[in-house]
């Protein structure tokens, strides 16, 4: 197996990091707009509750949409390679970003605008769900084998970067006048992707295929369909990875989504409040991911992975209890303490699940656990939990109960799944 020049693993590491930054802040910039924004400018004919589960609905349908992506580009990863992968999925993303920038509203152009909104957030899906893999495999495949998790989590940190930059640039839009914000404001956070994509577009190009996979390839032709080898020969830790990612998830797009309009509809705290508080946590967990990923490779995956999933199940009441307080500190330490034990699972995470399949099928198969669970844990959670929360008359306990039902999904699959950091790719 060749192993990366030290110099050569760094770049592919930082190009795997900024692109996947980038492909993050278009995804969840959508996230941050549906909980504040969409409900008025495409579902404005209902109720604010109604609206803003219509809108939560919309932001599912990505994530109904990454599972296909990671099917798709899956399959051409393995087959074809990683790079050019990487290539087509960040254009799809920035290219959709910017067109939700220029969409007319509903005063506009009436039932159109959502069926639009609808169409260009399952191609932000579509191309998420295949960034991932490949951003993950060429960090992974270029690095050695005792920093795999260290190497793997800074494409991990791309998440909360991009969250980071999402967040931050809508705060800073929603800080004009809001009848101008509603009217242009809110098109801007959107419109700034075309910068971003073409700062990624330059860095992707830049860097090699994995030389796994180069070497794989050559030596073995692989199955026909990558993805009926995957289900056909590793259906187990198909199962299992999604079964990990439920809490990992679930208490993420709670603690970044949800988190918005639970706070400012429910409680009254002010939604520039609330965001600043996520830019606070999602700047710690920038720190936090790569150390859980290092820590990985020396202790394992799923000593740190469990760690952090037994960690938010404790946590669900208390984060609730806390944001009930209405006290500022106490939020903006909840909000931070949530993302750190998201860190926990989400440092391991990359390197754990590429390690569970062979090099011919690892794009498939990473990409099929990651994103199976997708729609089922974070797409529907900020639905289900405002229902919840509508049921409940405003009341966040069933929302932890839902938590916790999540959080004992994971646990359970982590620890039947076999632990991995000590094996070799090749």
């Amino acid at each position: 197996m060749s192993a990366s020049q030290p110099s050569n693993i760094r770049r592919v590491v930082i190009a795997s990091f900024i692109g996947t930054t980038i492909e993050w802040y278009d995804f969840f910039l959508y996230g941050t707009a549906a909980a504040l924004v969409f409900n008025k400018l495409f579902f404005p004919s209902v109720d604010p509750v109604t609206g803003t589960m219509a809108a939560f609905m919309t932001f599912a349908v990505g994530f109904f949409a990454r599972p296909l992506g990671g099917i798709v580009f899956g399959h051409f990863g393995d087959k074809i390679g990683r790079k050019s992968m990487l290539v087509t999925t960040l254009m799809m993303m920035g290219v959709a970003t910017v067109l939700i920038g220029v969409l007319p509203t509903y005063d506009q152009i009436g039932v159109a605008a959502p069926v639009l909104l609808v169409a260009l957030r399952f191609i932000q899906g579509f191309g998420v769900g295949g960034e991932w893999g490949g951003a993950v495999l060429m960090a992974v495949e270029h690095g050695h084998e005792g920093k795999r998790g260290f190497h793997a989590s800074w494409v991990q940190a791309g998440v909360p970067v991009g969250l980071l930059l999402a967040n931050g640039v809508f705060r800073l839009a929603s800080s004009m006048d809001e009848k101008a914000f509603l009217a242009w404001g809110w098109r801007i956070p959107f419109l700034l992707g075309v910068l971003l994509l073409l700062v990624g577009m330059f860095i992707r190009m830049k860097i090699m295929e994995s030389p796994i996979f180069t070497e794989a390839k050559a030596a073995d032709p692989g199955p026909k369909v990558p993805i009926l080898a995957v289900i056909r020969d590793h259906p187990r830790n198909v199962i299992l990875s999604m079964g990990a990612r439920f809490a990992e998830n679930a208490f993420f797009y709670i603690f970044t989504v949800l988190v918005l309009s639970f706070g400012s509809q429910q409680l009254g705290i002010s939604k520039d409040f609330l965001l600043n508080a996520v830019l606070l946590g999602s700047a710690v967990q920038l720190v936090a991911i790569p150390w859980f990923g290092a820590l990985s490779d020396k202790v394992g995956r799923r000593p740190v992975y469990l760690g952090g999933a037994l960690f938010l199940t404790l946590f669900a009441f208390p984060f609730f209890w806390m944001m009930e307080s209405r006290q500022s500190g106490l939020i903006m330490l909840a909000v931070v303490i949530g993302l750190v034990g998201h860190a926990a699972m989400y440092g391991p995470q990359a390197a754990f699940f590429s390690e569970l399949f062979g090099t011919r099928v690892r794009y498939s198969g990473a990409s099929l656990g990651y994103q199976l669970a997708s729609p089922l844990a974070g797409g529907l959670a900020p639905l289900i939990a405002t229902k919840l929360l509508e049921k409940s008359s405003g009341k966040p306990w069933p929302v932890a109960v839902y938590l916790i039902v999540m959080g004992v999904i994971t646990l359970v699959s982590v620890w039947l799944v076999e632990e991995t950091n000590r094996k070799r790719l090749d």
